[in-house]
């Protein structure tokens, strides 16, 4: 992650092989969460047995927004704001997960094939903090 500088929220992804979420799975009825959790929350699952799993690559969009206006506190974001692409997306691992799009406001289009990617979110005092984001493929 280096080269997009320090992690905004430690412990949630990782690029040493990848971008990758870090997440856990249910071994029992494979329901998978990110963040972590400390139990199954699946009605139908019989038995809460949780490993830790990561999620990544390819996936498909599901739905997006643009936005338009900068988020309120406690978010940040470069100054000046400009708008971007939000994305939910459906990974091939099974995951869905909402992040931003690092394409152009004309790139996103449901059904769309995208990639996760570690990108730089924000800069403060000198630091480049960085977040999962798609790319579309």
């Amino acid at each position: 992650m280096s080269e997009h500088g320090k992690a905004c929220v430690p412990g949630l992804f990782t690029d040493d092989n990848g971008a990758r979420l870090l997440g856990t799975r249910c071994s029992t009825c494979n329901t998978p969460y990110f963040p972590k959790v400390t139990r199954c929350h699946n009605p139908r699952c019989s038995e809460s047995r949780l490993v830790d799993a990561s999620f990544g690559g390819r996936g498909t969009i599901w739905s997006y927004s643009v936005a338009d206006f900068a988020p309120p506190p406690p978010h940040k974001h470069d100054k000046p704001f400009k708008p971007y692409v939000i994305a939910v997306v459906d990974l091939d691992e099974g995951l869905r997960i909402v992040g931003q799009m690092v394409d152009g406001l004309d790139q996103a289009s449901v059904g769309a094939p995208v990639t996760l990617v570690i990108d730089t979110l924000y800069h403060e005092d000198g630091q480049a903090y960085s977040t999962w984001k798609f790319k579309r493929i």
